[in-house]
């Protein structure tokens, strides 16, 4: 079964995308860049659902460090923002994300991000 690391402040999302996602993938979740690195350390996930405003370190830093890990360069990255800067989910792109989905989201195309990143 493949493991999926939701990283978001906010509990509701990280809640909402375990349920969305769950059955078809084990789910751990952070609640910032820096709680998921401690979690991609120990052991790298399949796919991180990566919010990009965060405290303590954003999603765009964690991706930055993620890649840097050994392995790091193997998990599917799709940001899951409010955020519709297209400068920014540009450099997001060029950094290392696989894909990006806009919040709100729903089940259908979270699921659909998935299956474009080759994961479900």
């Amino acid at each position: 079964m493949k493991t999926c690391l939701v990283v978001d402040d906010s509990n509701v999302v990280r809640k909402l995308a375990k349920r969305m996602l769950e059955p078809e993938m084990r789910i751990l979740e952070a609640e910032d860049g820096e709680d998921a690195l401690n979690v991609c350390r120990k052991q790298l996930p399949d796919v991180i659902l990566l919010d990009w405003h965060m405290p303590r370190m954003n999603g765009y830093q964690f991706l930055l460090a993620l890649r840097e890990l050994p392995d790091g360069k193997n998990p599917k990255v799709v940001f899951c923002t409010t955020d519709t800067n297209v400068a920014n989910i540009m450099r997001a792109l060029k950094s290392g994300a696989d894909e990006y989905i806009i919040k709100p989201f729903d089940k259908a195309g979270l699921e659909n991000k998935f299956r474009e990143v080759g994961v479900l």
